[in-house]
């Protein structure tokens, strides 16, 4: 729809909700809004899954979340194994075990002690593995590994395919995407928001904040700056190897992030970080890092000491101090929602998140947990360490 606004010169396009960011919580946050009769416009910088969300090593995993997300993550995981059913096509998704390896006893007791204290939350999708078991799961897995933790039905998917599967998605059921389109301020107005972007002004009644790295600039336009970090995880993929892992393996005591993909190729990540251009919008790898994590491959899995590096690349992801996402409403204005900072773990959580923004869009309660991720637990340390409130404004949000 469109409405004529004297003060611009002509007409100005409106949806009930305005979604800053292209990513996959924007395309999952935008389909849920529309299967509820919302009309929705996304607004994204670049184009659709250009940043995190199309780049990332897209595990699809509960092993080894943080207590709160735990929730989330068991729901999304039923999402997963019904993907198509939401977006009509399967994302690419493989049902997988998830395992992370321990090379040293110490590391095995953490792992034990880590299964032990979720089994008294209630939670039992964690399972120790023997060295025997580990072997049996991992068979060309380094002889001096010890045993490992699992979560026997997580998986991966194809991160790029799954955003753009969520966008189309979106799309035939009436949601707008504006690609090269960043938004460059927004203006809290009676019944809503007016959204200044590069290609003109957008009026909407909700605003949905999925910003990514740069979702910080949105929320201090609301009065609620974030300490968000951009950060570029770094991933490289290898030639092809002959068939030796049916798993994602990640290890206890170094940072990896592992799997083997049906053409014999080997994905290799793990948290190793790249540098972010000044502007903010490219990255740069460290190729010093990145052999590390080839090492940490290759003395985990002796085999792919065997293969070359093809390629490798980054994504610029936003991260929270407390490793943990902002999701839901503002704290200082009705209407606006938030969903970014998911901290380079946040693939899986995409459909969940989605539906529950929309259920909080609504007017329904999420059957959820989503008061850790309020985004007015930083507001005490922001305080002590920027006094004079909120940043002024930048020109350009997303």
């Amino acid at each position: 729809m469109t409405a004529p606004d004297p003060a611009v010169g002509r007409a100005v396009a409106t949806a009930d909700v305005l979604v800053v960011g292209g990513g996959l919580h924007g395309c999952s946050a935008a389909l849920h809004c529309a299967r509820n009769g919302l009309s929705v416009i996304v607004v994204e910088k670049d184009t659709v899954g250009r940043h995190a969300s199309g780049v990332n090593a897209g595990g699809v995993r509960r092993l080894g979340r943080a207590i709160a997300e735990i929730p989330l993550s068991l729901a999304a995981m039923e999402i997963w194994h019904r993907i198509a059913d939401l977006v009509d096509d399967d994302c690419g998704f493989r049902p997988a075990p998830q395992i992370k390896v321990a090379e040293t006893d110490t590391q095995m007791q953490a792992l034990a002690d880590r299964a032990a204290m979720l089994r008294d939350l209630g939670y039992a999708h964690e399972t120790v593995l023997d060295r025997d078991e580990l072997f049996r799961l991992l068979p060309a897995v380094s002889q001096h590994c010890v045993g490992g933790l699992a979560s026997l039905g997580d998986g991966f998917a194809d991160p790029y395919r799954t955003t753009a599967a969520f966008r189309r998605k979106a799309e035939r059921l009436g949601v707008r995407v504006l690609e090269g389109c960043a938004a460059l301020g927004v203006e809290v107005r009676q019944g809503g928001f007016r959204l200044r972007t590069a290609g003109g002004p957008l009026d909407g009644g909700i605003l949905v904040n999925c910003g990514g790295a740069w979702a910080g600039a949105i929320a201090a336009q609301l009065g609620e700056p974030v300490p968000v970090e951009p950060i570029a995880p770094m991933m490289l993929v290898t030639s092809r190897l002959p068939p030796f892992c049916r798993a994602v393996v990640g290890a206890a005591g170094r940072p990896l992030s592992f799997k083997q993909m049906d053409n014999g190729t080997v994905v290799i990540g793990g948290g190793r970080r790249g540098t972010i251009d000044a502007g903010g919008n490219a990255t740069r790898l460290r190729l010093g890092e990145l052999a590390k994590t080839a090492r940490t491959a290759s003395e985990i899995f002796p085999i792919v000491g065997r293969a070359e590096i093809v390629r490798g690349w980054a994504g610029i992801e936003g991260r929270m101090p407390d490793d943990l996402p902002v999701i839901g409403p503002s704290s200082t204005t009705d209407g606006a929602y938030h969903a970014f900072g998911f901290s380079a773990h946040g693939f899986q959580l995409g459909p969940v998140v989605g539906s529950a923004l929309a259920d909080l869009i609504v007017g329904r309660r999420p059957d959820l947990p989503l008061a850790p991720f309020r985004i007015g637990r930083f507001s005490a340390s922001i305080a002590s360490t920027a006094p004079g409130g909120a940043p002024p404004p930048t020109d350009r949000c997303v």
